[in-house]
């Protein structure tokens, strides 16, 4: 049993790490935020398909990266929660692996845009903001994610065991 809580937590730490890193990575080409933005991390959102430990991990890499890139507090917050929201709606959602992606898509496409106009007063409306941001989602959650996914697949029993 303890086994699984420090795998767990491991596991999370891991997801969480690459998350920052990715994300840190792409922020040099200035696609991590802003009114156009491919946040290749968000392809993890697809982890919560094979371990529930993605959701903290998500949501903390998000957390951690928010930080560390300078985004202000209220786009920590609410960045982050639209992450936390996308990952555990991929998990609810993992009996089809197609539809695993949607979740992070669509939190991150409703409350994105409303970050970038209210707590960063960037110029253009909120439907154009849904159109970018949707578009980024798309490319990193279900383009880059489905790789991610189909790749990992044959090796979920090795990289994502659930005993140590």
């Amino acid at each position: 049993m303890r086994n699984k809580k420090v795998l767990f937590v491991v596991q999370a730490a891991l997801i969480a790490a690459i998350y920052v890193v990715l994300t840190y990575f792409i922020s040099a080409f200035n696609l991590a935020s802003g009114a156009i933005q491919v946040r290749i991390s968000e392809a993890l959102t697809v982890l919560p398909y094979f371990t529930p430990a993605a959701i903290p991990g998500l949501a903390i890499g998000c957390f951690l990266s928010n930080l560390l890139t300078g985004c202000l507090p209220m786009d920590v917050l609410f960045g982050s929660l639209a992450t936390l929201i996308g990952a555990i709606g991929s998990y609810l959602l993992r009996k089809n692996k197609w539809l695993v992606p949607v979740p992070p898509i669509v939190a991150n496409t409703l409350i994105v845009p409303f970050v970038l106009a209210y707590v960063y007063g960037v110029e253009g409306s909120i439907p154009f903001f849904m159109l970018t941001v949707g578009i980024g989602e798309v490319i990193s959650c279900y383009v880059l994610g489905m790789i991610l996914l189909n790749a990992f697949l044959p090796y979920r029993n090795i990289i994502f065991k659930d005993e140590i």
